[in-house]
């Protein structure tokens, strides 16, 4: 079964209060990597025209405007933390580039919510491809890799057509 694969580029920065880990708990950032494997739902033979699943840019172009327009460069923060009511109450234009997520932004939250997004996005264009496969190299030496079904592995923080993760818009916050 063929494989489009996309690697993207984005800078983050994030907190973890729930944890373990005093040396997370200050806002902090990484350069990561996001690998996206997409297959296509109905495979089949190659047409003998075409011979492809669907264009690179096609399959490419939403998910990589997404990548670089709104999660480059945004604060991840809980949906509960501190942070985000104070940049809500005094720098509101600002909060739109947090990402809100339901508990801490871990790397490993991080990866089935961006695979539920482009499984939106993918959902959008016709479904034609599913991503079977999301990994995130968070720093050079350590990479979540996830497949299956992200929904079943997400908390369920509010009623789901409520969650930015499962809508095929730009938007990183319910908020």
């Amino acid at each position: 079964m063929f494989e489009l694969v996309f690697t993207r580029r984005f800078s983050m920065a994030h907190r973890l209060l729930a944890g373990e880990s005093e040396r997370c708990a200050l806002p902090h950032g990484h350069n990561e990597y996001v690998r996206v494997s997409l297959r296509a739902t109905q495979p089949g033979a190659l047409d003998g025209r075409t011979n492809m699943v669907l264009p690179f840019q096609r399959a490419k172009s939403v998910w990589h405007q997404f990548i670089d327009n709104h999660v480059d460069h945004a604060l991840q923060l809980a949906q509960d933390d501190p942070l985000l009511g104070w940049f809500m109450q005094h720098e509101p234009q600002r909060a739109r580039r947090i990402l809100v997520t339901p508990g801490d932004p871990t790397t490993e939250l991080l990866a089935c919510l961006l695979m539920a997004k482009l499984n939106a996005f993918l959902a959008a264009d016709g479904g034609v491809l599913t991503c079977a496969l999301i990994e995130i190299d968070e720093t050079p030496t350590n990479t979540i890799r996830y497949s299956g079904d992200p929904l079943a592995m997400l908390p369920q923080p509010r009623p789901a057509g409520q969650c930015w993760w499962r809508r095929a818009d730009m938007t990183i916050t319910d908020t």
